[in-house]
């Protein structure tokens, strides 16, 4: 192969134009095209495309070396890192699965993961290696490598010495577009996780799209500061491994690094969830950092209203992207807030050949324009659940011809261009009085209160109207909160049907790691009281 870094892109630029390929070929490729730059970078080390290459064959030929089989799991789980993203690389490289495990997720669940997964092989770190085994949890028979150091105490290898010799090179499976890419597990606060299954096709759409985002151009820098775990991240990660970019991967997200991050290394590309970017323009001190390399901006994974995108578009350089999908696939929406200022209420449009529509309650497909559950089909629809055939099931709509749609789990409508409006979660709808309230329209007004920085509404237990919604909300900085006051403002602009029965404050709302409001836990809290 050429040494040439430009014909090294062209060659990837035209790879990925074939209807599949292998990520394998895509990483030999640009060690050989550009060996010096940088691929991986987590503010502790960083590797060149040479040494990245290197160390995932050699990581990918031990695992084969100990009995890895074609589309078998790697459990990871750990801090993110560049060797994190190593093991990942290479499981996949192998012929494996690459299986990211949720680090928030308890002891009973994560053992719950490893034996539903079927791996043979645990990549994990010092603290949560002895967090497990610390719990007293009985866990699958795994083959433990530690990711950041050696575990002389319980004879775990540190991956550095347990992987193949310098030079060495994993056999070539024939891997093809059906075998699994990846499992990502769900973020239920409750029992096991459901794994959904990611095909190879599937990462290869993911990674094909990236050239128009300008993914692998000279100086491409991705700054990523969510989890690996979450496909939140690996979308675009994936992608920008692809095309031989540079990511940079914090270990955890705080306004100030990121910003320093983003200006030190001239990032071109970001991905954040909702509420970084609130705080983001939260930050004091956010406009005195140089962002002006900023290209390209994702946003995903939860609600982000109108008015935060409206902010987000005039303070921050490059295009704002926000992308409506869901780990399981099914239709992929994109929003770009820059150009469609007239569209910030909505998540944006099918986009790459994504149809969405919405049903009733009795599964019937509804007219344009009208609100009920919606269901979406793509090319990048999830292969199913990991051994649960029946909850693969329950996720799909068939429509008149037979086709397969993922039920999204949301209530919306889908205006006459396309563009799609949420109203809610399916499970979270609340219905009072027999009338259907949208948790999302009363957000909305609660978040336009001055004093209000963040807000959350469920619907609790009412023997007069059988549900009512109760609010939570955050008070600004330097704000105090009249609950009365505030409840009283949002029920004047809401439908008689829609009122807030009451008002409870919390310091902060309790979110996942990509910043979703964990309702359950919500509920929990008043059930408790």
């Amino acid at each position: 192969m050429t040494s040439d870094s430009s014909t090294s892109l062209l060659d990837t630029v035209e790879y990925l134009k074939q209807p599949f390929g292998q990520l394998a070929w895509l990483i030999n490729t640009h060690a050989a095209g550009q060996p010096d730059r940088i691929a991986l970078d987590d503010g502790e080390e960083k590797l060149t495309w040479a040494e990245t290459t290197a160390l995932v064959n050699q990581i990918a030929a031990q695992l084969q070396a100990q009995g890895l089989e074609k589309g078998q799991a790697v459990s990871i789980l750990g801090t993110t890192t560049v060797r994190y993203a190593l093991v990942y690389l290479a499981a996949i490289v192998a012929g494996g699965c690459a299986a990211p495990l949720t680090t928030s997720a308890t002891p009973q669940q994560l053992a719950a993961m490893m034996a539903d997964s079927g791996a043979r092989h645990l990549f994990i770190d010092h603290i949560k290696r002895a967090e497990l085994l610390d719990s007293g949890v009985i866990l699958p028979p795994l083959y433990h490598v530690m990711i950041d150091s050696v575990d002389d105490a319980h004879s775990a290898p540190f991956l550095f010495e347990w992987m193949a010799d310098e030079g060495a090179m994993p056999v070539e499976f024939d891997t093809g577009p059906d075998d699994p890419y990846n499992i990502i597990y769900s973020s239920g606060t409750t029992g096991t996780p459901k794994g959904i299954v990611h095909s190879r096709q599937m990462r290869w759409y993911q990674m094909a799209v990236g050239e128009a985002s300008g993914l692998g151009l000279t100086g491409q820098v991705t700054l990523l500061s969510t989890p690996m775990y979450s496909n939140t991240t690996l979308g675009i990660f994936v992608a920008t491994v692809a095309y031989g970019g540079t990511a940079i991967l914090m270990r955890k997200f705080d306004c100030a690094r990121w910003l320093e991050l983003a200006q030190a290394h001239r990032a071109t590309h970001t991905i954040l969830v909702p509420v970084q970017y609130q705080r983001l323009m939260d930050f004091a001190h956010f406009d005195e950092y140089d962002l002006s390399s900023l290209a390209l901006k994702y946003c995903t994974s939860a609600p982000f209203s109108a008015e935060l995108k409206a902010e987000v578009v005039r303070r921050m350089p490059g295009a704002l992207i926000e992308i409506y999908s869901m780990t399981e696939g099914g239709v992929v929406c994109l929003l770009r807030a820059d150009t469609h200022p007239n569209k910030l209420h909505t998540v944006g449009a099918p986009w790459g050949g994504s149809e969405v529509i919405t049903i009733d309650e009795k599964l019937n497909r509804l007219p344009t324009g009208e609100i009920g559950e919606l269901v979406g089909r793509s090319t990048t629809m999830m292969s199913g659940y990991q051994n649960q055939p029946e909850k693969t099931a329950e996720a799909s709509w068939y429509d008149e011809m037979g086709g397969r749609w993922q039920r999204m789990g949301d209530i919306g409508r889908v205006d006459d261009e396309g563009f799609v409006t949420l109203l809610g979660r399916s499970k979270d709808m609340i219905i009072s009085g027999g009338f259907n309230i949208y948790p999302r329209d009363l957000e909305e007004v609660l978040l336009k209160q001055p004093e209000v920085v963040d807000a959350a509404v469920i619907g609790v237990p009412s023997k007069e109207w059988g549900e009512t919604p109760l609010g939570f909300v955050v008070a600004a900085e330097g704000k105090e909160l009249d609950l009365l006051a505030v409840c009283a403002r949002a029920n004047a602009e809401l439908g008689k049907t829609q009122r807030i029965s009451a008002l409870k404050q919390l310091d902060e709302l309790p979110r996942s790691h990509i910043g979703k409001i964990l309702k359950t836990e919500l509920r929990e809290m008043v059930s408790a009281t």
